[in-house]
């Protein structure tokens, strides 16, 4: 049987990271526990406790989150409401800042090869997935952007360095063009 005083930080780690609106860090739920409690272990103990569970506890952004099962994914989108998705063109700008940040909207057109409108990147402040970092020391010291937690709480990532490295998102687009592309039929030699 474990500790009360354990069990009880489990409860009221859990509360914590329920009541949030977005990942919470151990810090934080260090705050909120008894005197010679450690939050990472009440946090690893919560996670072993709900892993395979409906919803389990992960580590997302910096932080703590629930999320439902990956598995139960298919059964549970026909019923939820999906969250309006981003243009095309707001998800090329949003990888851009997210490889390149901090980055400049010059920058980002230049990358792109495509003007950026203003509601494109008003629609990527507007779901709090990137954020300005500052202005660039040149002539008319223009605006840098980056990605905030919401961007990694959103996708999934605890950092930025779990974002998948160009080189193998070149040889997966690579790959799908290749199956993709039709094969020339074959002809037979012509009889001579």
């Amino acid at each position: 049987m474990q500790d009360p005083d354990f069990l009880h930080a489990m409860r009221i780690a859990e509360a914590l990271i329920f009541a949030s609106d977005k990942p919470v860090p151990a810090a934080r739920v260090q705050l909120a526990l008894p005197p010679g409690v450690e939050a990472q272990a009440v946090l690893t103990a919560l996670a072993a406790r709900t892993a395979g569970a409906a919803v389990e506890l992960v580590e997302v952004a910096g932080g703590f989150a629930f999320r439902t099962a990956l598995d139960l994914a298919p059964a549970i989108t026909r019923v939820v409401e999906v969250p309006r998705r981003l243009p095309r063109a707001a998800m090329e700008a949003l990888a851009i800042i997210a490889y390149h940040q901090p980055v400049t909207r010059a920058e980002i057109e230049e990358i792109r090869g495509a003007a950026l409108a203003q509601t494109t990147l008003d629609s990527l402040l507007e779901a709090g997935l990137v954020a300005p970092r500052g202005r660039r020391e040149t002539p008319g010291r223009p605006t840098l952007w980056g990605t905030t937690p919401r961007f990694l709480d959103q996708f999934g990532l605890k950092s930025l360095g779990e974002l998948p490295r160009k080189e193998e998102l070149v040889s997966q687009d690579l790959a799908v063009l290749e199956l993709s592309a039709p094969q020339a039929a074959e002809t037979p030699p012509e009889a001579a």
